[in-house]
């Protein structure tokens, strides 16, 4: 065997190490991606179940507060028919 051949068969072994490389290095960028992508997907979601559940946080809201003032308007009809009542015995 000559050194031509030689130096032939080492660059040919490493041209085939730098392909595999470059090979691995994209198979890995190209994980990464997919799996930001995933991580990104995960976060829209739970950003819209937020959102989701803090709108239904405020219509129970809303709701708890309407039925507080309607609780306030039934407790002053209600001090003054006592006090309606409760007039005649005091006198």
């Amino acid at each position: 065997m000559t050194w031509q051949e030689t130096v032939m068969g080492a660059l040919a072994i490493i041209f085939l190490l730098v392909i595999l490389v470059v090979v691995i290095i994209q198979l890995g960028a190209t994980w990464r991606a997919r799996q930001s992508v995933a991580r990104e997907q995960g976060y829209r979601r739970l950003a819209e179940e937020a959102t989701a559940a803090q709108r239904d946080a405020a219509q129970r809201l809303e709701a708890v507060q309407a039925e507080l003032t309607a609780l306030g308007d039934r407790t002053a009809a209600l001090e003054r028919l006592l006090k309606e009542v409760e007039e005649p015995w005091t006198r």
